[in-house]
């Protein structure tokens, strides 16, 4: 057999090899990118996992599963709760800051896991820092509910009472450091009342006390709305800026000229870091559309709470500002957990 003949190889110019390499890697950038957009225009292609830092039947995994089964319609695929409870939600944290960011886990909590709990558990895991705020979904106001036979009629007659009998007066929580402590303590130092905190292993023993006056006051979020009813505990306002829905005519602090000590407590929805853009902005028209709907406004509302959809900007100002407010709040009332 005749060998067949060497061609020599062509010479490129340093400015063709140039030219050459580019172009190579122009086309490697786009393969890599073009599955990346291409899974982002997809999703959700299969189930969603919606992390939640407490049991089932609690406020936050009530908002989660209407939210999820919204989602689920809306999207096509199965929008799945999955409770992880500890640590003031923290475990949920850890959770949703280890996984994939692709999309298909997120975590919904109260704000206090970004705000609150760093300045009071020792953690590896930084919501700030490992987790990407997508929206804020709603929020409860607290009202200041006391034990009928206290003889005082609203807020502004609570703090002169406590004034004049310093360490006296007592209010219950539902332990060191979740929200209504967290209120109280806003509380005590907007006004320079002296009050002496009771702390119990939940919101349900906590009000059952001042409803049987073995305590005198409790800051509820909503769980005391049938006893102020039924008249088993007294209003005396509502510890927010805002009117409440529920009782328009109850006196705010606005109204009895108490400043900086509203705790309403916002709940939101966020990602693992680096969850790609389009899939967080997909996410967050959806749940924006759901929280409009005449169903999720009623499911909140029969937790005490209401929709309010804040975008990503928005939601992150809300989270700073916040954490500036506790943290400080945390450092100068020296609250530690036990």
């Amino acid at each position: 057999m005749t060998p067949i003949p060497s061609q020599p190889m062509p010479k490129l110019s340093r400015r063709s090899l140039a030219r050459s390499l580019a172009a190579g890697a122009v086309a490697i950038l786009a393969a890599a990118t073009v599955p990346a957009a291409a899974q982002s225009a997809a999703w959700p292609s299969e189930p969603v996992r919606l992390v939640v830092g407490f049991a089932p039947g609690g406020g936050t995994d009530v908002m989660a599963r209407a939210l999820a089964q919204a989602l689920g319609e809306s999207l096509g695929q199965p929008f799945i709760v999955d409770n992880k409870p500890g640590a003031s939600g923290n475990l949920s944290v850890s959770d949703v800051a280890r996984a994939a960011p692709d999309g298909y886990t997120f975590l919904v909590a109260p704000t206090s896991v970004e705000t609150a709990n760093p300045y009071l558990f020792k953690s590896n895991v930084l919501p700030s820092r490992d987790l990407a705020p997508v929206m804020g979904i709603g929020r409860m106001q607290m009202y200041v509910v006391a034990r009928p036979t206290l003889e005082v009629k609203d807020v502004r007659e609570l703090v002169a009472l406590a004034k004049s009998q310093p360490g006296k007066l007592n209010y219950a929580s539902s332990g060191t450091a979740p929200p209504p402590h967290l209120a109280g303590e806003l509380f005590k130092q907007s006004t320079g009342a002296f009050i002496t905190h009771v702390p119990y292993r939940g919101s349900a023993p906590a009000l059952q006390d001042v409803m049987a006056s073995q305590a005198d006051f409790v800051f509820d979020p909503g769980i005391a709305f049938p006893h102020i009813k039924s008249g088993k505990v007294k209003l005396l306002g509502v510890a927010s800026d805002r009117k409440s829905p529920f009782f328009p005519d109850a006196p705010t602090y606005a109204d009895m000229g108490i400043k900086n000590a509203s705790p309403d407590i916002w709940f939101g929805v966020w990602a693992p870091n680096q969850v790609p853009a389009e899939i967080a902005e997909r996410l967050s028209r959806e749940l924006t559309k759901a929280l409009a709907t005449p169903a999720l406004k009623e499911r909140f509302n029969s937790l005490g709470a209401e929709t309010a959809p804040v975008d990503t900007p928005a939601f992150r100002k809300l989270l700073a500002d916040e954490g500036k407010v506790l943290s400080a709040l945390i450092k100068d009332r020296k609250i530690v957990l036990e």
